[in-house]
């Protein structure tokens, strides 16, 4: 029996888990392993992916996924692990004599020396929560190398020798995800002084399994138990003394949110990096079971190689047996010692009667649930659980969810671009315009050169003005987006979307920078962060300029209310629907050409929901409007000065009075030719597109000016140029501000493969628009 054969409340046990690689790792580090109780708590509204619970938490899998776990209904019995129980202690205080170091011959690290740490814990545990406690405004945002994942480091507020860096969250060491390779590369390379490893102590078990890992890797480390007063509040309890003698290292109970136990964390922490106090040497591994016999095996062949390349001995020798090809690449095994492995592997498989990963698994699960059921009170159901619950019943049920999605992103929409938003973006644009005419008016009497006075008025202040006037709707899209992702609802939106983009090779998450791109290409492409694949997150942003971002509405409007009054609306869904299905057909040529594959994988735990801490959503908003910031003063203002100087002067680097006589006209006057077969080959339209490439809106004010009425427009064009002309302006290289954000992403070739690559469909379907029309009369 399979495990999506079951309906939704039933019951059954792991009896195997198909499939191969790293995705399979995955599903074992998750705790899909042999002998585990999983049951199904829902489906999607498109019936794909499904929510299973295991481990007293819920995670999601695709039905292809599910279809390769065999499960079944008759129950074998599992025997449990037991460990030696410790008598209670009381919580000890940071260095205790005899506790975590040894007195008579410690070593503290110079007072100078800066003590790097490393906060790690799993997704949606308070981890982004704590670093701003500890850190405050303190922080600077930056990518790791090679990759664009968040990197966020800072000084723990009142020990200026310190230094933490935030990781991404993750749910294991091994590497599956973009974020976990980042992260594994981090701890094994930088080698930080000390890991705080932040633990949901409502989710204790699912959290513990990446601690074991983390215990591994023989780095001083203190645990934080994040949201410890949900879970009294919950009638649960944790006998923390108790829990820190199991693990061999400082246990802090704490609540990120309400700063409760932050300061004793932080003791904690600069205390067992000071004095390098490591974890508690010991085995996980049950005594005299298979694998442990086949774990001291492996750590006495790879002694020597575990010293020379710095790989902490028991981390190394679990990921040898689980078939970690990284590690084994980074040892330098020879043949005759990689052989010999794969004896001692052979045999704990035919001894543990499991494949070696989900024997590894089993080996951390076992000691995990020892481990909880010799310190750990379970708490009742929780408030947040079953208002979660309540909540999701509308949310992600088969006939509301995605209506009531489709309603929330239109609120958000509306709220940020006819409300909220564009209130502030008209205040913000009044106040540049009126700084404007003070500047202007200070030029004019102190008679700057007028060069200067052109330069500093119609490039600077026209050209970042006016896409500094974004910066609102970008803030209040941001704001509404952290509400969505801190709330837990964003993990939703993945899950009601996933089947329906994985038919264009994506995964559910892909919809959201999509969707926010109707609003505008910038933060849209700046959204695709969450992503948690690198082809995922490629091909959204190669997708999202295909959605018809706001800007280009004047360009619409000012052209159907010319060319086609009678048929502006239909005109207006037309081009918005033909962005759609450009899109759809990219994303499959992509699927089938540049990003072969499949969309990643999708597993993930749906969070419950929570109120948004106000501090995380101010530290988003502040990176992102300084990240706008910086494009706008840097890229965007040589874009901008360049675009005035081709408008302003000629080819002798003379001032012109006529537009007629600039640079930009002559190049436009060469280009123009291009576009005659698409039937508008004039080098007005030409300049206009040029000048659109700056911002969309500039279209529209270029052709004014150069035509001087609609009437002579209208004289110049028929309306299939003007069909043809819309589409060209619907599809072609987005604005500058969004080739600064693609740039930043992913780097100048892909940034300049959108923008010829855009401008060439543009063309191509443009002139198929123009022939249609024209046939059509």
């Amino acid at each position: 029996m399979r495990l999506n054969e079951l309906a939704i409340g039933q019951s059954a046990q792991i009896v195997s888990v198909g499939g191969s690689g790293s995705l399979r790792q995955h599903f074992l580090d998750m705790g899909l392993i042999p002998g585990i109780e999983v049951s199904i708590v829902k489906y999607a509204p498109m019936g794909d992916p499904i929510e299973l619970k295991i481990h007293d938490y819920e995670l999601t899998i695709r039905m292809d996924d599910a279809k390769q776990i065999e499960v079944t209904k008759e129950y074998a019995h599992t025997p449990k692990r037991s460990l030696l129980k410790q008598p209670n202690k009381i919580h000890p205080g940071y260095g205790e004599d005899g506790k975590y170091h040894d007195k008579k011959h410690e070593h503290p690290l110079p007072e100078e020396e800066v003590l790097t740490f490393a906060l790690v814990g799993n997704q949606n545990c308070g981890k982004t929560t704590l670093f701003n406690q500890l850190t405050g405004a303190n922080q600077h945002v930056g990518n790791f190398p090679g990759v664009t994942v968040d990197r966020k480091d800072g000084k723990i507020k009142g020990h200026p020798h310190t230094s933490i860096t935030d990781l991404p969250g993750i749910y294991s060491m091994s590497p599956y995800s973009s974020e976990e390779i980042v992260t594994r590369t981090f701890l094994l390379k930088e080698k930080p002084k000390g890991i705080i490893n932040i633990i949901d102590a409502t989710n204790i078990e699912r959290n513990l399994y990446l601690t074991m890992q983390l215990l591994e890797l023989d780095i001083p480390m203190v645990i934080a138990l994040n949201m410890m007063d949900e879970l009294r509040k919950n009638d649960g309890s944790v006998k923390v003394s108790e829990l820190e003698h199991l693990l061999g290292v400082p246990v802090v109970p704490i609540s990120a949110a309400k700063n409760e136990g932050v300061d004793e964390l932080v003791a904690h922490a600069i205390h067992v990096a000071k004095y390098q106090e490591k974890p508690m040497k010991q085995d996980f591994c049950a005594p005299d079971s298979p694998l442990h016999r086949g774990m001291h095996a492996v750590m006495e062949l790879i002694e020597s190689h575990h010293q020379e390349h710095a790989i902490p001995l028991r981390f190394a020798a679990t990921k040898i047996i689980e078939g970690d090809a990284k590690i084994i690449e980074m040892l330098h095994l020879s043949d005759h010692e990689v052989h010999i492995l794969e004896e001692i592997t052979q045999q704990i498989e035919k001894d543990a009667e499991l494949d070696r990963s989900a024997a590894v698994a089993k080996m951390r699960f076992d000691f995990i649930l020892a481990v909880c059921e010799a310190t750990i009170v379970k708490p009742k159901e929780s408030v947040e659980r079953l208002r979660s619950k309540r909540i999701d019943h509308f949310l992600t049920g088969k006939y509301t969810g995605i209506p009531l999605f489709i309603l929330i992103m239109g609120a958000i929409f509306w709220l940020t671009f006819h409300l909220i938003g564009a209130f502030f973006q008209e205040i913000l644009e009044t106040g540049i315009t009126s700084l404007t005419v003070l500047v202007d008016e200070w030029m004019n009497r102190a008679q700057v050169n007028e060069a200067l006075h052109a330069l500093i008025i119609d490039g600077i202040f026209s050209g970042v003005g006016g896409v500094l006037s974004f910066l609102p709707i970008i803030i209040t899209l941001f704001f509404f987006l952290s509400i969505l992702e801190d709330s837990g609802y964003m993990a939703r939106v993945a899950f009601i979307m996933d089947k329906l983009l994985r038919k264009l090779g994506l995964s559910g998450r892909s919809i959201v920078p999509m969707l926010i791109g109707f609003g505008c290409t910038v933060p849209g492409v700046m959204a695709t962060r969450t992503l948690p694949s690198q082809r995922d997150r490629k091909i959204t942003i190669l997708l999202t300029p295909f959605m018809s971002c706001t800007a280009k509405l004047p360009i619409y409007a000012f052209f159907t209310d010319v060319f086609f009054p009678k048929h502006a609306a239909l005109v207006m869904i037309a081009l918005y629907v033909l962005g759609i299905v450009m899109g759809i057909i990219m994303a499959l040529v992509f699927k089938k050409t540049t990003f072969k594959g499949e969309a990643v994988p999708f597993v993930m735990e749906l969070p419950n929901y929570r109120l948004p801490a106000a501090k995380n959503i101010a530290h988003l908003l502040w990176d992102k409007s300084k990240d706008f910031l910086q494009r706008a003063f840097t890229v965007i203002f040589l874009a901008t000065i360049v675009i005035w100087f081709l408008q302003n002067f000629d080819l002798t680097f003379n001032m012109v009075d006529d537009s007629q006589d600039s640079i930009l006209a002559n190049v436009a006057g060469m280009l123009a030719p291009l576009f005659a077969p698409l039937g508008f080959g004039d080098w007005r339209i030409a300049t206009a597109l040029i000048a659109g490439f700056l911002a969309k809106e500039s279209v529209v004010s270029s052709l004014t000016v150069l035509f001087g009425s609609t009437d002579v427009l209208l004289a110049t064009f028929q309306s299939a140029a003007a069909a043809s002309l819309l589409v060209f302006c619907l599809l072609y290289t987005p604005c500058v501000a969004a080739v600064a954000s693609i740039k930043r992403e992913l780097s100048g070739k892909w940034a300049m493969v959108v923008v010829v690559g855009q401008c060439v469909i543009a063309w191509l379907v443009s002139w198929i628009v123009y022939l249609f029309m024209g046939w059509l009369g």
